[in-house]
């Protein structure tokens, strides 16, 4: 045989993909959709809010509601995102 000496692939630790911030991020993204999909859960008119019926209001609601969500979602995935990049930096110091 050869007098070469075994090379050993590096040992690389598996990285979650689904982590419990990112089915945070899910629902705070499916949250609105559910929401207003859902038709039948808000096709009335009471309880009306200073005159509007229920059906308005509720969906005007969810356009702030789904702002904060939506920046929510952001700021968590921003948060993850450094977190995997710095998690790995210090892998590959580490080798």
């Amino acid at each position: 045989m050869s007098d070469l000496p075994e090379v050993k692939p590096p040992v690389v630790t598996p990285v979650r993909v689904v982590t419990p911030v990112r089915v945070v991020i899910a629902l705070c993204l499916l949250a609105p959709f559910v929401a207003m999909l859902w038709v039948g859960s808000y096709t009335k008119t009471d309880p009306a809010f200073i005159g509007i019926p229920f059906f308005y209001w509720y969906q005007l609601l969810w356009v702030p509601l789904s702002t904060v969500l939506t920046v929510t979602a952001y700021l968590l995935w921003r948060r993850d995102q450094r977190a995997r990049t710095s998690a790995s930096a210090e892998r590959g110091a580490g080798a």
